[in-house]
């Protein structure tokens, strides 16, 4: 099933691109150097957000965008099922349904304004609780330019570590603020038992391995056991999510 669940036809079981209720609209980021962002707020349909998700894409040169299928779903299911405001957005030169940001990739460099007028748009719109979402190249975006005192934590998706550098792990570490990494046990870069040993720079990273999990995290298994763990640290008191909507 697909789109909104009918709220008269009974539970329905969660999966693919079913979209719970939420409010959702478009929104606008503003960089430092002179860009517009295109991107999109969902937030809980009847009620305040407990915390943000402000999230970070995968690599836009390999396909990764605002709609890449764990962050879509995560916007589609939780706001309804744990009470977050969640906020994707394309970084500069990046394209999807929603629309081209302004500018062009910079390999993470510029990209640092990006995160910075996220963050800015957060604060602005009075968000709780800002937790960076990043997946792949997302996770070195969160790891070198999310040391930010909005930000309580990251939660990094198949981490390359590709751009950051120890140094940024440690600046992590001195900071003190909890880093949990999802690492597929079948990634294509950096698999459970390297990654701790990168980690190590970071006293605090929680390294997760998830048994038969890919660095793309396809399939509906996958997309659940991101989201719970997301929301286990995040707002533990809605975790484990439900499968179904309404909740049984």
């Amino acid at each position: 099933m697909s789109g909104a669940p009918d709220p008269g036809a009974g539970p329905v079981e969660i999966r693919s691109d079913v979209v719970l209720p939420a409010r959702r609209e478009d929104v606008e980021l503003h960089t430092a150097d002179g860009l517009t962002l295109v991107g999109e707020l969902a937030l809980p349909a009847e009620r305040d957000p407990v915390a943000t998700l402000v999230t970070l894409h995968p690599l836009p040169t390999a396909g990764g965008f605002m709609d890449s299928h764990v962050l879509r779903k995560a916007s589609y299911r939780l706001p309804a099922l744990a009470d977050l405001a969640v906020l994707r957005f394309n970084t500069r030169g990046t394209s999807s349904p929603r629309g081209t940001s302004e500018g062009t990739f910079d390999a993470g460099g510029a990209e640092r304004f990006d995160v910075a007028a996220a963050l800015e748009l957060a604060e602005f719109r009075e968000l709780p609780r800002v937790w960076l979402l990043g997946w792949s190249f997302g996770t070195d975006l969160a790891l070198v330019h999310g040391r930010d005192p909005l930000v309580e934590g990251l939660i990094l998706l198949s981490p390359p570590l590709r751009w950051s550098t120890p140094q940024d792990l440690r600046a992590w570490g001195e900071l003190g603020r909890p880093v949990t990494a999802l690492v597929p046990e079948l990634d294509d870069f950096l698999r459970p038992d390297e990654a701790r040993e990168r980690f190590a720079e970071l006293p605090q990273a929680e390294v997760v391995a998830v048994e038969g999990a890919k660095h793309l995290w396809v399939g509906e298994p996958s997309v659940r056991r991101v989201l719970d763990e997301v929301v286990a640290r995040v707002n533990p008191a809605r975790s484990p999510l439900p499968t179904t909507w309404p909740p049984s």
